[in-house]
């Protein structure tokens, strides 16, 4: 039987009235929904995660190195012992090990520009640095049975980790700087087009959590005295034992502290002491890798990921070397070479020759406290670059270490004298406010000339790869005459300054410099990412290809449309 066709319009009707009645119900159930206000929000989220992934990168970076410095100058006192040599380790030639650990340590760095690049590309800059937090840890775990086939095939695997940790740790924070701006200005069509910011956008970010990083990192040498402090220091002889053979100290030494007593322990501490203070040790590396691992985000999205290792590991492990021959930064090298310098210094040179020497080994650990504190504390001061020239801090902690290495080079404290010991705590202190001025300002200083998110990680390569030369060579001058030490440290600070003040005269100047091309990523032409054209990060794909350096011309760009506009400015 057939209906009606007024049944139909009627049934229509009902559905349509249905319709708008869940609408208008939808409507009611949110009637304060605000797109823009949830925008905020959502991108206020944003922000906070940024936060919250420069902090966790910081205390991760604290709880490493300071882990990492203290249990190995925790195991360097007991192993000076003769006695606790020839009580525990008699039959494996302990002192030998050590050797062979040190030279793992400082020598392994030397070749980490051939590989860190491609590391870091083929694992990503989070995974990179869980990565070498990982093998900080093994080294800590080596320690609960020392043996030469624990011992120094871990101090192997850390210099192998050294350079790629901070240089993902420093492509980390200056990736966080940027993507900080992205989610303040997500309203720009730069930013909603992923394009590339104006120069010197993102600069305020980079000072400031460049900031925050040191002065967290600069704590760790606080932590590293923390197992001497408050184990080990209970079982060391006094200075008139220990220092009884010392004739001359300061800058009338050679090598590290002659004449030093062979036996600094009273009595050996117990395994089973020993053990716990490990596996407190143990803990603090763990909670590292759980730090980088659970609140760590990534560095970029996961497109542009696959962008940065497509443009091939052959020119992935080129480009260190190619960018080299930007002046920006072989004006930059004997700055990158001091500062290993004046770190390895102070923890060896000066606190030993210096401090150990007219103090005791038993003031060793509140010496390098007094150090970490003030570096830490005088870190904030690069914020003053948001107000002043760029040039102020960096130049003003050069003038603090240029007038204590001449105040070293013509002192010799007494031995066992301790009513120097203010002043050795005041130069340790001064010390600290220059390498915290020192460090900060490199790190935002490179932030800034480098911007390009493809270039980031070979240059904070190449930085502290001079960093890891410097120190290998104060691994090898340990056995000069201090006052050669010190004037080849002084040598250096003036030419890393006379080098540093060119550059910046060139950049004021709009001198061109070379960047290398970097080649556009060659992906197969399959997957889920080029279904959708909007998410591809390809470079050039968002149509700003004439505006990107990297393919203005074939083999190299002689940048001029990268010279910083506000070099004027910066320069006052």
């Amino acid at each position: 039987m057939e209906k009606d066709p007024s049944y139909y319009e009627e049934e229509a009707k009902m559905v349509a009235g249905d319709r708008l009645g869940a609408e208008g119900t939808e409507a009611q159930a949110h009637p304060d929904y605000n797109e823009e206000e949830e925008e905020q929000k959502y991108f206020r989220r944003k922000r906070l995660g940024v936060v919250k992934n420069v902090l966790a990168a910081s205390l991760a970076g604290m709880l490493t190195y300071g882990v990492y410095l203290g249990l190995l100058q925790m195991q360097l006192i007991l192993h000076y012992d003769e006695t606790y040599r020839e009580v525990k380790y008699s039959n494996i030639q302990l002192e030998d090990i050590d050797h062979k650990v040190l030279m793992g340590i400082n020598i392994t760095p030397v070749t980490a520009l051939l590989y860190t690049p491609v590391l870091i590309r083929f694992f990503g800059t989070k995974w990179a640095m869980f990565l070498a937090v990982g093998i900080y840890s093994l080294f800590v775990s080596s320690n609960y049975w020392e043996r030469y086939y624990t011992l120094v095939p871990s101090a192997v695997a850390i210099g192998v980790a050294i350079v790629p940790l901070w240089a993902s740790m420093g492509n980390y924070i200056t990736r966080m700087a940027q993507k900080y701006y992205e989610y303040v200005n997500y309203k720009e069509d730069q930013v909603q087009e992923q394009q590339r910011a104006p120069r010197g956008a993102c600069n305020t970010y980079i000072i400031i959590f460049q900031t925050v990083f040191y002065v967290c990192f600069h704590l760790s040498f606080v932590c590293a005295q923390m197992p001497t402090l408050f184990f080990l220091n209970n079982y060391l002889y006094q200075l008139n034992h220990t220092l009884y053979a010392v004739k001359h100290c300061g800058t009338l030494s050679h090598g590290t502290l002659p004449g030093f007593n062979k036996t600094v322990l009273q009595s050996l501490p117990r395994s089973v002491n020993l053990i716990i203070v490990e596996s407190a040790l143990m803990a603090a590396a763990f909670l590292a890798m759980l730090v980088v691992l659970v609140l760590c985000g990534s560095a970029y999205r996961p497109t542009e990921e696959i962008d940065l290792r497509s443009i091939g590991w052959g020119n992935i492990f080129q480009l260190p070397f190619k960018h080299m021959r930007d002046y920006r930064l072989r004006h930059l090298f004997p700055l990158f070479t001091y500062s290993g310098f004046e770190v390895l210094f102070v923890c060896t040179g000066f606190s030993l020759n210096y401090g150990v020497c007219a103090l005791g080994l038993e003031k060793l650990a509140y010496l390098l406290m007094a150090y970490g504190f003030s570096a830490s504390a005088c870190s904030s001061l690069a914020l003053c670059v948001l107000h002043v020239r760029r040039q102020v801090p960096l130049l003003a902690g050069a003038i603090i270490h240029a007038a204590l290495l001449v105040t070293l080079f013509c002192w010799a404290p007494e031995p066992r004298h301790l009513v120097q010991a203010p002043l050795l705590y005041a130069i340790a202190v001064l010390w600290g406010t220059g390498s915290a001025l020192n460090k900060t300002s490199i790190s935002i200083l490179l932030g800034m000339l480098y911007e390009d998110k493809g270039r980031q990680d070979f240059i904070f390569t190449i930085y502290h790869w001079w960093q890891a030369l410097a120190i290998f060579t104060v691994y090898l001058w340990s056995g000069l005459p201090m006052k050669a030490k010190l004037s080849i440290m002084l040598l250096t600070l003036a030419v890393a300054v006379g080098a540093y003040l060119w550059m910046e005269h060139k950049l004021a100047h709009h001198v061109a410099y070379r960047l290398p091309r970097i080649p556009r990523p060659r992906h197969k032409m399959r997957g889920y990412r080029y279904l959708e054209e909007d998410d591809s990060d390809e470079t050039g794909s968002e149509g700003d290809g004439g505006k990107d350096d990297n393919n203005e011309h074939p083999a190299e760009a002689t940048s001029r449309d990268e010279l910083p506009k506000n070099d004027e400015n910066q320069l006052g």
